[in-house]
């Protein structure tokens, strides 16, 4: 595969001395349309995006060797997350594509419910994961990297024009987009050790927070962990059990891997994960370590996960459960290192090892490293515009940890939408910002600025009010066309989703047309278990059966066979699209009408038509409320929390609507 090949040309400038001579100091400079500073999750997709549309753009890393990091479990989706990297693929970003490449077990969660709890999750190889995003960002036309940690945010008159680094580049930029995950002062504590590091073994960034927070940025703590590596030579498998993946050939991308789009492509063994639980002797041993637990003497006064838990927390909110499930991961292919999901601890290590070694599957345990808990700065999202731009700062944009998220998929999510924002602001068009019917990705942004924070955010379908338009399985359609006119979806990835489109439209016209007779389906029907035909129907209403399924009528209607085998490339993905719209239909239909409504009230626009401090019709804390978020349309004052809907009500009179 081709490099493409980045020389950095930076401006010398001489400052003169005393004597009226240049002296030997200089100042390096070099300007950009975009800076992002952290090449983590979301910082990688930020500058894909950026650099895809057309922005110069460069992307600054502390190590070049860290790129996409998986700081915690070496996996890729799951609950609502896997819908985020479906939708991150269909707008044209490489999450999927490199989950793809480097993924050794692929699982769809939740078969057993309906298609819109469908998510996928990946486990990966994490050193493979890491290369396969370089390989990407390297060969990314406009793309340019620096290896080299940031100090300063420069801001002149309100606005970011660029950043200052420990080497003593200055970067000028129109836009910036800071993605500094736990960077920002973290701390790691393990039992009464505390650390400064943004993850294990790597420093923190000491004075960059500060530098945006003087500018009256909100900053704040929050607290996240991580759990034991495990030398999984000292595990005993016959004692734990096993876990396979799927074979049914899901997976994230909805294009194939082409050399055009810049993607890995790779074929890697699948790896198994393990289960087994804890017991009453690894809780006994735990309670005893409490003392020394920095989440309970008072080490840590940052606000934690409600959702994934340490195992200490487990315990005593908990306390009369009996045993916990434990979910043994593989970090590759070519390691004997594990990770322990469920096992997330800042306990001291001694704690760790020994309440470990009270499972019989790690009577013999050796580890590579303990867990960690970790402090860092996180900034308030209230304070952001849709668009990811800070309303404080222009041109600043923030996307990740720093917003107060968790996950991979929730930062990668962010870092393309302020990446494409980053690189319009440039050219001074209209940011995009996707809406709440349309991506998880527009209810995530939605839920950060109108609601804010109180513990790190993590995406699940029960945030979502209209899941059902919002599946994995739809994100190509739902998000293509939409990638492609914001220049980071290629040609071929547009005519590749139309082609199936196409296809999808054919199979479901043909459900509405075609009649069924009784004769030629009732034997098949009894065999499946549901009532035969007493006259004919047409398959629409037939596949509306939960017991039925295009594939298994198919044996007994000649022409859906013939129709089914004319479509040579991604039939089963095909035939699967086709038949949740066709069951589906009504639902899909009453959500539909369900989110027009509420596109009426995201037309109001009311920000700057109203002094909140002085409706007394308002309740106070609604008012309190309302001027903090200074909400852009009615319907995100809706959503804020504490702005009840006789508020809403007030606002609509006093509008005259």
């Amino acid at each position: 595969m081709s490099r493409i090949c980045r020389i950095f040309a930076p401006k010398i400038t001489l400052k003169p001395s005393n004597r009226g001579s240049p002296s030997t100091e200089i100042t390096l400079e070099q300007h950009f349309d975009v800076i992002v500073i952290g090449a983590g999750h979301a910082g990688c997709e930020a500058a894909h995006a950026a650099a895809r549309i057309g922005a110069r753009t460069l992307l600054i890393t502390m190590d070049m060797n860290k790129i996409a990091q998986m700081s915690c479990n070496p996996a890729v989706g799951g609950i609502a997350k896997g819908q985020i990297v479906r939708e991150i693929d269909a707008l044209g970003g490489a999450m999927g594509h490199v989950t793809d490449a480097t993924f050794i077990q692929f699982r769809m969660l939740n078969r057993s419910k309906g298609p819109a709890m469908w998510s996928p999750r990946a486990q990966c190889d994490r050193g493979k994961f890491i290369w396969a995003w370089r390989e990407v960002l390297e060969n990314t036309s406009n793309l340019h990297i620096w290896q080299d940690q940031v100090r300063k945010l420069i801001v002149e008159d309100g606005t970011a024009t660029g950043v200052e680094t420990y080497l003593g580049m200055t970067f000028k930029a129109k836009s910036v987009v800071l993605t500094a995950g736990t960077f920002l002062n973290g701390l790691m504590h393990i039992g009464r050790v505390k650390l400064p590091g943004g993850r294990c073994a790597e420093p923190p960034s000491l004075e960059l927070a500060e530098s945006i927070a003087a500018h009256g940025v909100r900053v704040a703590r929050m607290k996240t962990g991580t759990p034991v590596r495990i030398d999984v030579r000292s595990v005993d498998f016959s004692l734990m059990t096993e876990q396979p993946g799927d074979t049914d050939g899901h997976r994230f991308s909805f294009f194939p891997k082409t050399v055009s789009e810049g993607s890995p492509e790779a074929s890697l063994p699948s790896l198994p994960c393990w289960i087994t639980y804890t017991n009453e002797a690894v809780h006994e041993r735990l309670r005893e370590g409490l003392p020394d637990s920095p989440l309970y003497n008072g080490q840590i006064q940052s606000i934690g996960p409600r959702y994934c838990p340490s195992i200490e927390t487990k315990l005593v909110t908990f306390p009369d459960k009996e045993q916990h499930q434990l979910f043994l991961e593989p970090e590759g292919t070519n390691t004997n290192e594990y990770y322990l999901n469920g096992f997330s601890s800042s306990l001291p290590i001694d704690v760790q090892i020994e309440a470990l070694k009270r499972i019989p599957a790690f009577r013999n345990l050796e580890i590579f490293r303990p867990g960690y808990a970790i402090e860092y700065d996180f900034f308030d999202p209230t304070q952001l515009h849709h668009s990811l731009e800070s309303r404080v700062i222009k041109g600043l944009y923030l996307a990740g940890q720093v917003n107060g998220t968790t996950g991979y998929e929730e930062a990668a999510g962010q870092g393309l939408i302020a990446g494409i924002n980053a690189a319009r602001h440039c050219t001074g068009e209209e940011p995009l910002v996707l809406k709440r019917d349309e991506a998880y990705i527009g209810v995530l942004i939605d839920d950060l600025v109108c609601k804010g924070v109180d513990e790190p955010y993590r995406m699940f379908t029960s945030r979502a009010e209209y899941r059902i338009l919002l599946r994995q399985d739809n994100a190509d359609a739902r998000l293509t066309e939409l990638g492609h006119r914001m220049g980071v979806a290629s040609e071929k990835r547009l005519q590749h989703y139309l082609q199936k489109k196409s296809e999808v439209e054919r199979i479901i016209r043909f459900s509405e047309e075609y009649s069924v007779k009784m004769n030629d389906i009732n034997g098949l029907l009894e065999n499946l278990g549901t009532a035969p035909l007493t006259r004919g129907c047409k398959l629409m209403d037939l596949l509306g059966r939960p017991q039925l399924t295009i594939d298994n009528v198919a044996p007994a209607l000649p022409r859906l066979r013939e129709l089914l085998d004319s479509i040579s490339d991604r039939r089963e993905e095909i035939a699967e699209e086709a038949e949740i719209q066709i069951k589906y239909k009504g639902y899909i239909m009453r959500e539909v009408e369900q989110a027009q409504k509420m596109h009426r009230l995201e037309d109001i626009r009311i920000r700057g038509r109203f002094d909140y401090s002085t409706l007394q019709s308002i309740s106070t804390e609604g008012r309190q409320k309302l001027v903090r978020h200074d909400p852009e349309t009615l319907a995100q004052a809706s959503r804020i929390p504490g702005v009840s809907p006789s508020d809403i009500n007030v606002l609509l009179v006093l509008l005259g609507r």
